[in-house]
């Protein structure tokens, strides 16, 4: 995951020169591979364990380097306004809204299991072209080749927030609809790659009124993508089951920023922001009016997760000794609740979305133990309350032991590993009998 240091420090105004947040970075459990210098600006290449999902964004890291440093995340919106203003222009606007989405499309979930989530938004009236240079040079900077206005934002959000979004040509869509289901075994698609897919019955697609138009969560269709005489885009904001995604992008040997995302577990919860967040940046930048609302269909909403957090344990199970303000500072930091005091005196946290890898009690102390540091772990023998002594057997072996050695006998100890056809091996003929021990 390629981060832009230019980027966090808009969002976090960290004082940390790259080669400090490389070594802090590290320290907190994101190994930054290397830094290189792109264009004025220093690309920190960042190892993102496979359970953090959360920091596949610019978003994500600067959660974590707000801790480091504590500091706050800025505004999203003040990011544009400042890279506007480096250009000259005006600051950001609200966009123009006018109408209904359901006047303009419908969604249709077949498979809730594989689809738990899908949001659609329409913008009328866009101008596709090249993207503001600002905009160009940021995707650069992080290997994104620009490609125009619209899809340049949607991979600008994805690297901002971690969401995955696709646009439609709406007018691509027969009779404007969208349908999320299976595809039917032997049916194909032509991917934005240029290669078509023959797909099978267990994979997910979004299908319009005819034929399917993208493979859900990987990659979208060359029929309906965005081109030069696009004038209204559907933007699609969702969830896909993870071993879904996965299992498509394997069998058809796939692999997308999108696809990266989600087989390792989007958040749910961000569904609509991040569309949103895409929203206002296409009429900013395309121009267009969009619709008041979205199409989101999500029939399960997710609970949130409360996980029991008891403060000594930190120091049990870790010997590390931190006060409890400092251990609230960190989790809230990183985006845990807490919710009341419990019956027993201890707090609880309830779990942020985006925390797809968090679910003990266990997981909060280790959040707490890598921002403390695990360098200042000590090492130390575990204790034991019970004390060494001889099993009830074992005094009459050594009797016994010590008798046949009396009578002449040797005493050969050999592995509990070895199979006993070997025993004859340690018997010698032309000496005095062995006695065998076997170590259990």
């Amino acid at each position: 995951m390629l981060i832009s240091y230019n980027w966090l420090e808009e969002l976090t105004g960290t004082r940390l020169t790259p080669l400090e947040l490389r070594e802090r970075l590290t320290m907190v459990g994101l190994a930054i591979d290397a830094v290189d210098e792109i264009h004025g600006d220093s690309v920190l290449d960042v190892e993102v364990p496979s359970n953090r999902p959360d920091c596949l964004s610019h978003v994500g890291i600067a959660r974590e380097v707000s801790v480091i440093e504590r500091s706050e995340i800025s505004d999203l919106r003040s990011q544009i306004s400042n890279q506007k203003n480096k250009n000259k222009s005006s600051k950001s606007q609200a966009p123009k809204t006018e109408g209904k989405a359901s006047d303009f499309t419908s969604v249709e979930i077949d498979d809730p299991k594989l689809c738990p989530r899908y949001a659609a938004r329409i913008v009328r009236g866009v101008k596709i072209g090249p993207s503001p240079d600002w905009l160009a040079r940021r995707l650069t900077e992080i290997g994104q080749r620009p490609i125009n206005n619209v899809a340049d934002i949607t991979n600008y959000v994805l690297h901002e927030l971690g969401q995955p979004l696709h646009a439609f040509d709406l007018s691509k869509l027969a009779e404007q609809r969208i349908i999320v289901r299976r595809a039917a075994a032997g049916e194909k698609l032509e991917t934005l790659d240029g290669v078509e897919r023959k797909l099978d019955s267990e994979m997910l697609v979004i299908a319009d009124a005819a034929k399917p138009v993208a493979l859900a969560g990987i990659m979208g269709g060359l029929d309906s993508e965005i081109s030069d005489t696009t004038n209204d885009v559907l933007i699609e904001s969702a969830y896909f089951n993870p071993d879904s995604v996965r299992r498509t992008a394997r069998m058809l040997g796939m692999d997308t920023e999108a696809s990266r995302r989600f087989e390792r577990g989007a958040d749910c919860e961000n569904v609509l922001k991040a569309q949103t967040r895409c929203i206002e940046l296409i009429c900013e930048i395309a121009g267009g009016v969009a619709t008041e609302d979205a199409i989101d269909v999500y029939p399960n909403p997710l609970q949130p997760l409360s996980v029991a957090f008891r403060p000594t344990k930190v120091e049990s199970l870790t010997s590390l000794r931190v006060e409890l303000p400092e251990m609230k500072r960190i989790l809230t930091a990183l985006g845990f609740m807490e919710s009341p005091v419990q019956g027993n005196g201890a707090p609880s946290f309830v779990v942020p979305s985006w925390r797809v890898d968090v679910g003990l009690e266990e997981d909060l102390i280790e959040e707490i133990a890598r921002h403390v540091g695990y360098d200042k772990i000590a090492t130390e023998v575990p204790p034991s309350n019970i004390a060494g002594e001889y099993q009830p057997a074992e005094m009459q072996r050594r009797d016994l032991r010590r008798a046949f050695r009396s009578l002449g006998f040797d005493e050969a100890i050999n592995l509990s590993f070895i199979d006993a056809a070997h025993d004859q091996a340690c018997h010698d003929a032309s000496c005095r009998p062995v006695m065998l021990s076997m170590i259990a």
